[in-house]
């Protein structure tokens, strides 16, 4: 197996586990975001805990794997394409002397790592590059996955879905990628260069020399990371499943949506499911990281042997 299968295979086993894992953290998320502050009936009001009782009332327990599939169609495809182009971005940044840290093959003699090392720029490109590239292109998957997960939108089945949204043209079809990238581009930067930095503390006190020690280190990086790069972002993340699951003119447009929110909600509005989003990014990274480094290593060592 080549260099660029082991990564889409392994990032496409670290989607499949994240995504199954935490859909409902994602579902009771888009619930909070997709509310509208124009009326107080209009909003989806109620805790965390009253939406989740009123899905699994309704829908019951696996209520609250609405829209797995859909997630599915656009995770599985999309932490494949990101692993794997980021190892590329990275691994061609790594051959200049002003991003690159350590050779790989040092790296990878020093440490249980397969990737390479850069500096904090290097890794802020790398992230931010892949991360937007493969937003972009399956942003309509990620239309569908937010209008599957709300209850704004009510499809018979996933086929009659994605048939709903191809007829509506580019313009649904796209949605919300302009404030994608804009919650994307800083959260990849800042994520890969936090990944990088925890990971290499990590590795001073514990030897990623076996695969529970790796998963470990991985894992702990990752969810850290995971919290940094999540606060910083997450106003934008509001912006972008307002403008994908609600349809009034007032959501049409990026700064149209952003005034929208401050009218109505004031800057706390842009906070709504944050704490879902934390709850939720630092498992989902520690599971998608840790998952993709330790199959990684596992098929490159099945190689050597």
């Amino acid at each position: 197996m080549n260099n660029a299968s082991q990564h889409l295979l392994s990032g496409a086993v670290s989607g499949f586990a994240s995504s199954i894992s935490l859909q409902p953290l994602d579902l009771l998320k888009t619930r909070l975001q997709q509310g509208d502050g124009s009326s107080r009936g209009a909003r989806h009001a109620g805790s965390i805990l009253s939406i989740a009782r009123d899905i699994v009332r309704e829908k019951g327990v696996f209520g609250l794997w609405r829209g797995t599939s859909a997630t599915l169609l656009r995770n599985v495809p999309g932490v494949a394409l990101y692993f794997t182009s980021l190892n590329h971005v990275r691994t061609v940044l790594a051959t200049t002397p002003y991003f690159a840290v350590v050779p790989l093959e040092q790296t990878r003699a020093s440490s249980g790592s397969v990737l390479p090392k850069l500096s904090k720029w290097g890794n802020l490109l790398a992230g931010a590059t892949a991360r937007v590239a493969v937003g972009t292109l399956l942003n309509p998957f990620a239309v569908l996955k937010a209008r599957y997960e709300s209850n704004l939108h009510e499809y018979k089945s996933l086929a009659s879905a994605i048939h709903s949204l191809v007829q509506a043209g580019p313009s649904e079809l796209f949605r919300g990628v302009l404030a994608a990238s804009l919650r994307d581009a800083p959260y990849a930067g800042l994520f890969v260069v936090s990944y990088e930095h925890f990971k290499g503390e990590l590795e001073h006190f514990v030897a990623p020399t076996s695969s529970t020690s790796s998963t470990l280190v991985y894992g702990f990086a990752a969810a850290s990371a995971g919290v940094v790069a999540s606060l910083a972002t997450h106003p934008f993340d509001v912006v972008k499943t307002k403008m994908q699951v609600r349809t009034e003119d007032r959501y049409q447009g990026l700064l149209k949506t952003i005034s929208t929110i401050y009218q109505q909600r004031g800057w706390i509005g842009f906070y709504d499911g944050a704490v879902l989003r934390i709850l939720r990014k630092p498992p989902n990274s520690a599971i998608a990281w840790a998952t993709y480094e330790s199959v990684l290593m596992l098929m490159r060592r099945s190689q050597q042997s």
